[in-house]
């Protein structure tokens, strides 16, 4: 596969590979119940490895945005015609979402269609999808200047309605999970298709739509950077300083805008695209400037057929939970996971490492499933 702009940028698929690999890793442990911390998401405030999974794909997305974009925009095609295919493929990966959300739609043990009216609505997919259709649309609209000047002033704006509009009956600058004007705002919009988890929060919600906007957008940048005409190690130095500075940008806006996936604060975006760029520069130097190219190709396997693989890893997750068999002397029903989970792995391992054997068996086995895709050469597209 070619490292070229013109074609694909290796690097590209082997971060989103990583990353794609990693979220299905943490969505799928043998048992919530052990876990280790790492793998799980921060409990409010603050920034676990688990946490950097979802902003990173946004602001890959935002790479590819530039990268397959540009030479469309520059050759004058019809923008009408270039955003009805935005807002059709945008489109497409919400309804994947509402898929998964709404998925097995069928009780396979009580033998009754599921009730669908308090279906979540937000989600993943439904986040990236629209995300996707703002941040090509600015990109087609707007220069880099004004594309840069938009990312950060919708990191602004969302930091001054969420310190200082003040929300009915609580006040100002609360940024507690049920009481914050995020939550106030879905709680109004989207009473009753909300996170099954709280009901009364969603960490895909509306408001909070507005900073993941500008995680995209800080890819963009990198993938204008990418595109210029300097030297390949030029481009990593300059990728790791500016790493460094959103780093830095993001630690000191959270001394008073906490960094927070669930709210998606706009000190979470800059430290979060910071470690992303980071991650983005260690691949870019290995393989496109030492050419360290042995390790790669799992991670190319996922890369490139990331939403494809995620749906369909999605997809399964949940049969093998609604999916239940007659147990032991007494005939009890136990989840089809529930049953391997407990024959293959338990009886080998500690009860937080049976989970996470689990966790990385499942991983594996859709490596090789997505390793059969690669090698025919199917590459299926939203």
């Amino acid at each position: 596969m070619s490292s070229k702009l013109e074609n694909r940028i290796l690097s590209l698929d082997i971060f989103r590979g990583l990353t794609i690999a990693a979220m299905i890793l943490v969505n799928n442990p043998g048992t919530w119940a052990t876990i280790y911390p790492p793998l799980e998401h921060a409990k409010w405030n603050g920034c676990t490895p688990t946490d950097l999974i979802f902003p990173f794909f946004l602001f890959i997305v935002g790479v590819a945005i530039t990268i397959s974009l540009t030479k469309r925009k520059e050759r004058g095609d019809n923008q009408n015609q270039l955003i009805l295919q935005i807002i059709r493929r945008g489109f497409t990966i919400f309804m994947l979402g509402i898929l998964l959300a709404a998925f097995p739609f069928f009780d396979l043990t009580n033998f009754h269609f599921i009730d669908l009216s308090s279906l979540r609505i937000p989600g993943v997919l439904q986040r990236i999808g629209i995300v996707y259709i703002i941040a090509s649309i600015i990109f087609l609209k707007a220069n880099i200047r004004w594309q840069a000047i938009v990312g950060v002033s919708l990191l602004v704006i969302y930091w001054f309605l969420m310190m200082f509009i003040p929300v009915p009956g609580v006040g100002y600058a609360n940024l507690e999970p049920a009481t914050n004007l995020a939550a106030y705002i879905d709680n109004i919009i989207l009473h009753g298709h909300m996170w099954a988890s709280t009901k009364v929060w969603d960490p895909e919600g509306l408001l909070s739509t507005i900073p993941a906007i500008s995680t995209a957008i800080c890819g963009m940048m990198l993938g204008h950077w990418l595109r210029s005409k300097n030297e390949p190690i030029t481009k990593v130095v300059w990728i790791f300083v500016f790493g460094n500075l959103a780093l830095l940008l993001g630690w000191l806006w959270s001394l008073n805008f906490p960094l927070n996936k669930s709210i998606w604060t706009s000190s979470y975006v800059l430290y979060t695209a910071g470690l992303a760029l980071h991650v983005f520069g260690m691949c870019y130097w290995l393989v496109d400037i030492k050419g360290y190219k042995k390790w790669i190709t799992p991670f190319v396997v996922y890369g490139t057929n990331a939403i494809t693989v995620y749906v369909l890893s999605g997809l399964v997750g949940r049969l093998l939970v609604q999916i239940k068999l007659p147990v032991g002397s007494l005939g009890e029903l136990v989840s089809l996971k529930g049953i391997i989970y407990d024959h293959l792995f338990v009886p080998f391992f500690s009860p937080i490492n049976a989970s996470l054997a689990y966790a990385l068996t499942y991983v594996l086995f859709w490596l090789g499933i997505m390793w059969i895709f690669y090698k025919k050469g199917i590459f299926l597209k939203v």
